[in-house]
């Protein structure tokens, strides 16, 4: 097992890159790649970092310097024989052969395109335009970046004993979360935590820890790089990334509203059980639903995203039950902002109701608050989006407003086509 604190110390970043390769990256970004490279390859999307956290300040923390070296070592990196024999020959959920040979030709051919960056009022402005199925693997790896590097900057004065007490303190922790969930016999919860950790390798000690202490209820990773290293499953779906863009490709207000419908039409055609996962949130959920085809009230499952979960999770059940689903059958994976409390609660609340899974993210993989002076290491929200396709701006609503982007006036005439009306605010943590 690798010496953490010890690594860190050593000051030697030049042996650990923060993004290690290609598939150093959540499994849904690869299985969305595959389906714009299908159906949309000549979109041209833009990407754009946001802090929503604005006290801190990253330019005022990060090295422009060490952040530039971190991207432009990212943009020399392809797929290594073994990264690709993987992808071409392991079973994923279920499936041989999940990524065609068409598109392993292009991926194996593919370095990530140029990016901007420059200095705006102690935030760093970073954006990615191009082909989409080119621009959109920028966005966890640039995540990872910055997430680690602030953490460099704040690891990198202390001395060697407090970085020793530092891990030894947040593996305790780690651990503790672990055997709290030990409590729940039927949980199935899987990491999610790549785009906010704190670095790759905590990412990875904390799989680990998960797989030993959890046994057969820890279902996988979304980490690809990990899934691949310690034979796991790799976990994922599809994100609010699709509809946005499809939506904002869209030409009118009757192709704006099919446009969600349009993504999981596509997703239908390549896609069957378990991976036929609804995210229904991205224009508000119960819209969604009330207007949903009947057919997709056969796929297997819901993520609940953003807004209060219990509610989201209530209104899935109502709307299985509505369409003459069995709710029991179906599968709820939650994956908003979760630690060991909520996911109690939610496991007890649900239980025998739905089939339920949870996707924990960034408390699982970069909870070093309360270990550090004034919480230096605290986590914080941080995402990188589509911002606009073809010239026209992304829109996202979600079940929370704190979530929603995009110019007013866009938002404004999304609420109206998708009859969004008053919606309650939950705080945004990570």
């Amino acid at each position: 097992m690798v010496d953490i604190a010890a690594r860190v110390w050593n000051h030697k970043w030049k042996i650990d890159p923060i993004v290690r390769s290609l598939i150093d990256t959540d499994f849904y970004k690869l299985l969305m790649c595959q389906s714009v490279f299908r159906n949309r390859p000549d979109a041209q999307v833009t990407f754009s970092l946001i802090n929503r956290s604005k006290h801190i300040r990253l330019a005022e923390l990060v090295d422009e310097g060490e952040l530039r070296e971190q991207l432009d070592h990212i943009r020399s990196l392809s797929l290594s024989r073994g990264e690709s024999t993987w992808m071409r020959g392991n079973t994923f959920y279920g499936k041989r052969q999940m990524f065609t040979p068409e598109f392993m030709d292009w991926f194996e051919g593919l370095r990530l395109p140029p990016y901007h960056l420059e200095k705006v009022d102690g935030q760093y402005e970073l954006t990615f335009e191009g082909s989409w199925p080119e621009v959109m693997l920028w966005e966890i790896p640039a995540l990872a970046v910055l997430m680690e590097l602030r953490g460099r900057a704040v690891l990198g004065g202390m001395g060697r004993f407090e970085l020793e007490v530092l891990y030894a303190r947040a593996k305790t922790k780690v651990w503790e979360k672990v055997e709290t969930l030990r409590g729940l016999p039927d949980l199935a919860i899987a990491d999610f935590g790549t785009r906010r950790r704190h670095s790759h390798l905590w990412q990875d000690w904390c799989v680990q820890a998960m797989s030993e202490g959890l046994g057969d209820n820890f279902v996988g990773t979304s980490n690809c790089l990990i899934a691949k290293n310690r034979d796991l499953p790799a976990i994922g779906t599809n994100a609010h990334e699709l509809p946005m863009v499809y939506a904002a490709l869209a030409e009118g207000d009757a192709a704006l509203a099919q446009a969600p419908y349009d993504v999981l039409s596509d997703w239908h055609a390549e896609h069957d059980g378990n991976l036929r996962i609804i995210l229904p949130d991205t224009y508000g959920t119960q819209g969604f639903l009330d207007r949903a085809p009947d057919w997709l009230a056969g796929w297997t499952g819901i993520r609940v995203d953003s807004g209060d979960p219990a509610t989201g999770a209530e209104t899935a059940i109502n709307w299985w039950k509505a369409r003459g689903e069995d709710p029991t059958k179906k599968l709820v994976i939650f994956s908003d902002g979760l630690d060991t409390d909520k996911i109690v609660e939610l496991e007890r609340q649900f239980a025998g109701r739905c089939r339920v899974s949870f996707g924990w993210g960034t408390m699982l993989t970069n909870d070093f608050k309360g270990l550090t002076d004034g919480d230096a290491l605290a986590p914080f929200s941080l995402v990188c989006k589509a911002i606009s396709a073809n010239g026209s701006p992304t829109v996202k609503l979600s079940d929370n407003p704190n979530k929603a982007m995009g110019p007013e006036q866009e938002i404004a005439r999304y609420k109206r086509v998708f009859g969004v009306g008053e919606q309650v605010e939950v705080e945004v943590v990570v």
